[in-house]
This record gives structure tokens, C-alpha cells and sequence, in this order.
């Protein structure tokens, strides 16, 4: 055996050899924390659901659960992340009212995130890889920072098209103030307001309960979706 310095390191098996350095995952404490809280606070929106809440409250936390979801499916998705139709502006509006509702980062972040998904598929360029494994692809990604690879190929993307697109940018500039809004105000507010649900159990239905279910549904095509649908169908 010789030994050969490389880039500092001493290899002793081989003549040559090649020291890579490895990828140390970061977890962020902040996200970890918020998840639990947010995932606890649905565990008990759905045990007042099924307890005290007003039918009336479950029959509305239900359709705002399924028209948010449709902004990220035909909204972020489907309009201004791969462009496969198009919509004039009423109908725009409505559709990024409906995904800030679902509160999955603003329209240009989320298309982003997804536009490398696609170009990187499964790769550690992909910011949800789903080859390292199923709790990663699902929520995992949003626990710790992002790996290198995803922050550097996220840089290459022609974004030019949603950074010059005025409804894109004023949804990105007002996004705090309109998630206030539209994701918890108003789903808290109208029950309480035309049937009498309390302000308590319609924020644990209709927000916590409402906005952790989508969340879920929609990481479920991330995981589920990457990990057991690759099928040969003949």
C-alpha cells in the first residue's frame, strides 16, 4: 500500500483516490416546531368536529378545503407553473385567491419549487426527492435547509415569466396581509358570522383542521404519488 495525499486527505487502500465531501443535513427547528403545533391543533379541530361543531361548519370547512385545493392544482399548478392554459384575468384572481387560501407559498415560490421538481426529478436538485424516502418527499423537506444542489440548479430556471406577471407580483408583494386575510380571517369569521359557530371551533375546523388536510393531500403527490405510481402499463 502507498499513500497518497489528496487534497489533504491520506488513502492508504489505493493509489488514488477521490475525497468528496458529504451533504450534512441542517434541520430547522423553527418549521419542526410549527408542523407539530399545526398537526396537534388539526388532531383537535377534528375532535371538536366530531364533538360540538355545528354541521353547517363541517359542510363549509369542506368546500373551502376542496376550492383551496384547486388553486394549487389549477392555479399554481397547472396555469402558472406549466402554462397548459390559459385564463383571463377574472378568472386569474379568483384562482390566486384560491391559493392563497391554501397557504403553499405564494404563486411564484410554489412554481419554482415545482418547475425543478420536474427538470430535476428525484435527484438531490429536486427539492422533495423522493429517493430519500417516503417522510422526506412528504414533509421532511420543509424540516431541515435545502441541499445545495436545489438552491444552486434553482438559480438556472427562466423565471421571467411569472417575475413579469402583475398579479404573480402583487400576491408575491402583499402575501402576509392576504394570507391573514384569506386564509384564516375569512374562513374563521363566516361561520361564526351566519350561523353562530364560535370563532374558537370554526379556527380549529375551518382553518387548522381545513388547512392540514390539503396540506397533506397535496404532499401525497410528492411521496405516495413518486414512490408507488411508477407502474409499466401495457
Amino acid at each position: 500500500m502507498t499513500e497518497t495525499k489528496v487534497n489533504g486527505a491520506i488513502c492508504e487502500s489505493e493509489p488514488v483516490c477521490n475525497v468528496k465531501s458529504q451533504y450534512k443535513r441542517e434541520l430547522v427547528w423553527r418549521n419542526i416546531t410549527l408542523m407539530a403545533i399545526l398537526h396537534l391543533s388539526a388532531l383537535y379541530g377534528f375532535y371538536l368536529s366530531i364533538t360540538v361543531v355545528q354541521f353547517k361548519t363541517i359542510i363549509f370547512m369542506n368546500f373551502i378545503a376542496m376550492f383551496s385545493s384547486m388553486g394549487i392544482q389549477c392555479g399554481a399548478h397547472r396555469l402558472w407553473c406549466h402554462r397548459t392554459y390559459k385564463a383571463k384575468l377574472p378568472l386569474q384572481v379568483i384562482l390566486m385567491v384560491l391559493q392563497t387560501m391554501s397557504l403553499q407559498n405564494d404563486i411564484f415560490e410554489w412554481s419554482r419549487d415545482h418547475r425543478l421538481h420536474h427538470k430535476y426529478s428525484d435527484t438531490d436538485a429536486d427539492p422533495h426527492n423522493s429517493s430519500r424516502g417516503f417522510f422526506f418527499s412528504h414533509v421532511g423537506w420543509l424540516l431541515c435547509k435545502k441541499h445545495p444542489d436545489v438552491r444552486e440548479k434553482g438559480k438556472t430556471l427562466d423565471m421571467t415569466d411569472l417575475a413579469n406577471d402583475p398579479l404573480v407580483k402583487f400576491q408575491r408583494a402583499f402575501y402576509i396581509p392576504l394570507v391573514a386575510l384569506i386564509w384564516g380571517a375569512i374562513p374563521t369569521y363566516i361561520p361564526y358570522y351566519l350561523w353562530g359557530e364560535s370563532v374558537w371551533n370554526a379556527w380549529f375546523v375551518c382553518v387548522m383542521l381545513r388547512y392540514t388536510g390539503v396540506l397533506n393531500l397535496t404532499w401525497c403527490v410528492n411521496s405516495a404519488a413518486h414512490m408507488y405510481g411508477m407502474k409499466v402499463y401495457l
